[in-house]
């Protein structure tokens, strides 16, 4: 009687204890998290606006890092339970277990990637555009053949580097371990013309290399379905990311945060074929 009475007894505690994790998901204290009470984001460092402003998530500027608020407030987090931490791109999107909950840092939902890695819903799409110099033939091109006639740079294993690889034919670019580096090669006269979203190729352009423009908008890629979060293959709080950011779409939020910080030049030429 005695064995039995404490079995019982354990298997009421462990119902309890089940009972009260199930009850805790979905909410700041969910015990699905990296660290529950904290929802752990991770980014770049640099990260570059209009993404994020003055290379500082946890003031909440620029689309990403405001986005992430916004996000965070939207399934009950306080802004102080915000943790954001460093990763590269590289190390984001390579498998295996995360440090964080998610990571936000442009980065592209592909078929590869999600072998390895669990997308949120997208939640941005830009528009590809053409950075040259405007000495280089590419700054007057008009069709995908005149966007050949130059040295094109891109970085290693994105979705820029597919596109140009794949949609413009470039066979011979020259691969950069980031984009940072690509747009120093294409400060140093080293390339001529590069592929980036229309938000980074603004600040770019602006900033980074002001001697650049714009020189045209491409389409987009069929195979680029847009920006998702990354967490490790397989998360189970996915589900109620996503449920957070269909109820910022529903209210507008993200095209309020875009039209805010991702703004676009309607003077920009159009390349189609």
């Amino acid at each position: 009687m005695k064995k039995i009475l404490t079995a019982l007894l354990a298997l009421a505690l462990t119902t309890t204890v089940v009972g009260t994790a199930a009850a805790q998901e979905k909410t700041p204290n969910d015990p699905r998290l990296f660290t529950p009470g904290k929802l752990t984001v991770s980014t770049s460092d640099p990260a570059y606006p209009p993404w994020v402003l003055d290379n500082n998530p946890s003031a909440g500027e620029g689309f990403e890092a405001a986005f992430v608020y916004a996000l965070a407030a939207e399934l009950g987090f306080a802004k102080e339970d915000v943790v954001w931490t460093d990763v590269t791109f590289d190390g984001a999107i390579a498998p295996g277990p995360k440090a964080y909950d998610f990571s936000i840092q442009q980065i592209s939902v592909t078929p590869e990637r999600s072998k390895v890695a669990t997308f949120s819903d997208v939640y941005y799409q830009s528009d590809k555009v053409v950075i040259a110099l405007p000495s280089s033939n590419v700054s007057a091109a008009k069709s995908f053949a005149d966007l050949k006639n130059a040295r094109w740079g891109v970085a290693v294993g994105t979705t820029d580097f597919d596109y140009v690889t794949n949609i413009l034919g470039i066979a011979d670019a020259a691969v950069f371990d980031d984009q940072a580096g690509v747009f120093q090669a294409l400060q140093g006269g080293q390339i001529d013309a590069t592929i980036a979203t229309l938000p980074t190729a603004l600040y770019a352009t602006a900033v980074q290399v002001p001697e650049a423009k714009i020189t045209a908008l491409v389409p987009k890629d069929p195979k680029d379905e847009g920006l998702g979060l990354l967490f490790a293959h397989e998360n189970p709080i996915v589900p109620w990311i996503n449920e957070g950011i269909a109820a910022l779409k529903a209210k507008g939020t993200i095209d309020e945060l875009a039209a805010k910080y991702l703004i676009a030049d309607p003077n920009i030429p159009v390349i189609s074929q």
